[in-house]
């Protein structure tokens, strides 16, 4: 788009040429799959490759198409054998496996750092294979993470010597599963919006995160916003797209200043 526009400045191509091209429908036709390579437009981070219920060969296509407009790519709920395979093709070099996220991922562009640090809090270590999922997914679109582990209300002095430090955060991620209570928690310590992600770690009657789930949803603190359980990827987007906007109203805000 960015091309396009200044071969049309500089008169190299005319206005109609240019409507021509951008009649053409700006995703890849591979049959099994219609890639949106006009996401990165549009939302500032391209598609993410769902993998559960994909082949592994429909995997590979998907990542190389993606990978091909020079984007950085993201696959979740990976299995090894798929990224074995995208190994084996030779045309995604530098790809990268997290086993514990479950993620494949491959940098080809370095994103401006965000300003400010996106806190990532699990109660227990169970939870962290969702957490590693957040993580992974707001590093690839340009944050700078922390994560906080095992700070569950089974002893909240854990939880409370890093208080002053989320304080600092413009939003930050919960991840909790058994009843789910330290979103709750958390987000009546904080000042910052808090997603709470319930996970489908638990006991019989934490029904695979459904307890945790509504725990949250019932949630008596204001500020808690909750994603579906164990979805780590959509807390990060959440979270990313917020940093994001923080990010810009700051400079366009410090950029009004010294023109003043």
């Amino acid at each position: 788009m960015r091309q396009l526009l200044e071969q049309v400045k500089s008169g190299r191509i005319e206005v109609d040429e240019a409507m021509e091209r951008l009649r053409h429908l700006p995703f890849e036709d591979l049959g099994f799959a219609r890639v949106d390579h006009h996401r990165q437009l549009r939302k500032g981070f391209p598609e993410v490759i769902f993998c559960p219920g994909k082949t592994t060969e429909q995997i590979v296509r998907i990542f190389e198409s993606l990978a091909s407009r020079g984007n950085n790519v993201l696959a979740t709920r990976a299995k090894p054998d798929a990224f074995e395979a995208l190994v084996k093709t030779g045309k995604v070099p530098g790809v990268q496996y997290d086993e514990l996220a479950r993620t494949i991922m491959l940098r080809q562009r370095e994103l401006p750092a965000s300003k400010s640090v996106l806190p990532i809090v699990t109660a227990g270590t169970a939870d962290l294979p969702v957490a590693m999922e957040a993580k992974v997914t707001a590093e690839i679109m340009g944050q700078r993470t922390e994560l906080v582990c095992d700070v569950g209300v089974a002893g909240l002095h854990r939880l409370l010597a890093y208080i002053p430090k989320l304080n600092e955060a413009n939003v930050l991620i919960v991840v909790a599963g058994m009843e789910g209570a330290l979103a709750s928690v958390v987000g009546g310590l904080v000042s910052c919006p808090v997603i709470a992600v319930p996970t489908s770690v638990g006991y019989g009657s934490s029904f695979q995160g459904v307890s945790a789930l509504l725990t949250m949803l019932n949630s008596c603190a204001s500020g808690v916003t909750v994603v579906n359980i164990d979805n780590g990827f959509s807390a990060a987007v959440s979270a990313t797209i917020i940093n994001r906007k923080i990010d810009r109203a700051t400079a366009s805000g410090s950029e009004t200043q010294e023109s003043v």
